[in-house]
């Protein structure tokens, strides 16, 4: 059943210093407002960053040597408006974004 939702997308790489972020290596910070109210922090990742992060890890002394990362809630191929648009749309056509992703992302603060 499609929902064809409709959504207000707010991305930080497009709001903190534009153009100076590695799309495919990167992470940043999306919200996501619904018609209905409901408003959503996501914590999103490349999967090349994941790789990074581990990296880091294992040069720094964190998360036991990069023996574990602690995920973000969404990993993507790269940070752009296009591909993180069809994302969120896909995970809405299969749910409340709080069931398909981790439950945190909904704010109730606002």
């Amino acid at each position: 059943m499609t929902k064809n939702m409709e959504f207000k997308l707010w991305l930080e790489f497009e709001e903190v210093e534009p153009g100076n972020w590695d799309i495919e290596n990167e992470f940043c910070n999306i919200h996501v407002d619904l018609p209905d109210g409901r408003h959503y922090g996501v914590n999103v990742w490349t999967f090349k960053f994941l790789e990074t992060s581990i990296r880091q890890d294992i040069e720094n002394g964190e998360n036991l040597n990069g023996l574990y990362q602690t995920p973000p809630d969404l990993f993507v191929k790269e940070l752009t408006r296009d591909c993180i648009e069809k994302t969120i749309s896909d995970l809405l056509e299969k749910g409340d974004l709080e069931d398909v992703l981790n439950p945190t992302v909904i704010d109730n603060e606002k």
